[in-house]
């Protein structure tokens, strides 16, 4: 009988089972009964900090918390206007309006689905306090362009790298970027755990003593309270577990780069049949998760349900569509490449430890079907 191979795989963790047992257990047990932010945290932070050369680490509830904490240590608030992507997650534009900005929405560019420098150029306006690229799917915004933006309009420069821990740009990574960046880890990401939690990384050490801060009730000493802060404390028994698998982290991006770019090479010759690839590559490449564009996009996914595959649809409806975020949304303006790609994206399998005979089954699949099509649609 075929096996199926799911999209979202209930055995990430199995591996390391026992270790995680262990964690539990000698924390449970730790006279000093320390469940948030202890040493395991605090090392888990240096680890973090030390790899990456940062200035600061901050562990912290989510990926979309410390959005959320960044634009607050940046001071944007009632007023300012923050730069976002016309596609991709909620958090773009929720923990915009959560310090009370407006999120403006800008396209992306139609190939790699990210924040387009030139879109985003044309949204400044003398209200703009920051600009807030995204990292998407396989592929890293393009950071220099929006350095040269941040810098030549003076702006906060603020890089959702959630999706992009481990990726390296011209030899700068992920997140390192702009003033600061965040992580993501829950459990699809590429350095996922078991659980929710996030990190800020910055290279500017106040804005790091801020966020730390405001992550914490606003304390710096116990129970003296600077400043309103908020609960984005970070799980001990996480911190302890991540600190034990990033050794291993390594090896599994480079595993995930291998699928990816064996993907990428069945996938090249179907641009012409309606299933578009990601940019071939290395520099600037995340690989959170494998993205096609595919102009039958929802007979293809049901075509590899038929076969045992599970895809995944991100984003099916650009984020000025989203009832949520409407009333920021300009009456009769588009966003046509963030509105074709919410159309058009479908996300394929891509963990570590999907065997090479898994791969090939998925690549067959897709190939197959898109033998068997029509070649792409007008628009």
């Amino acid at each position: 009988m075929r096996s199926e191979i799911p999209f979202f795989p209930p055995d990430l963790f199995e591996h390391d089972r026992k270790v995680m047992l262990d964690v539990i257990r000698d924390i449970g047990r730790d006279s000093r009964q320390n469940f948030i932010l202890g040493e395991h945290t605090r090392e888990f932070e240096e680890m973090l900090r030390a790899d990456l050369g940062a200035a600061d680490v901050i562990a912290c509830g989510s990926g979309t918390a410390a959005l959320g904490l960044v634009l607050r240590a940046m001071d944007v608030g009632p007023g300012d206007e923050v730069v976002v992507p016309a596609f991709g997650c909620a958090p773009l534009a929720s923990s915009v309006l959560g310090v009370g900005a407006t999120p403006v929405f800008a396209d992306v560019d139609p190939r790699t689905m990210v924040l387009d420098p030139e879109s985003a150029r044309g949204r400044v306006t003398h209200r703009t306090k920051a600009v807030l690229p995204a990292h998407m799917f396989s592929v890293m915004a393009d950071m220099p362009r929006f350095t040269e933006l941040a810098a030549s309009h003076d702006l906060r420069l603020l890089e959702d790298s959630a999706v992009a821990q481990g990726a390296v740009l011209h030899g700068t990574p992920a997140g390192m970027w702009g003033e600061a960046g965040v992580y993501s880890f829950v459990q699809v990401k590429s350095f996922g755990m078991p659980g929710e939690g996030g990190a800020v990384v910055t290279r500017n050490p106040a804005l790091g003593k801020r966020v730390r801060m405001l992550r914490n009730h606003g304390q710096q000493e116990r129970f003296v309270h600077r400043v309103i802060g908020t609960n984005s404390r970070f799980d001990e028994i996480q911190a302890a577990f991540q600190r034990y698998r990033y050794a291993g982290f390594p090896a599994r991006l480079a595993r995930r780069a291998e699928i990816a770019e064996r993907y990428t090479e069945r996938f090249a010759p179907l641009a012409d049949r309606g299933v578009l690839a990601p940019p071939p590559g290395r520099d600037g490449r995340c690989h959170y998760v494998y993205c096609l564009q595919a102009e039958e996009r929802d007979v293809l996914r049901e075509y590899l349900a038929e076969h045992g595959i599970g895809s995944h649809v991100y984003y099916p409806l650009a984020l000025p569509h989203q009832a949520a975020f409407l009333p920021c949304a300009p009456v009769g303006e588009r966003w046509p490449n963030a509105e074709r790609a919410s159309a058009r994206i479908l996300a394929l399998p891509m963990y570590p430890h999907l065997t090479d005979g898994e791969v090939d089954r998925i690549a067959d699949a897709v190939c197959e079907f898109a033998r068997h099509r029509r070649g792409p649609q007008p628009a």
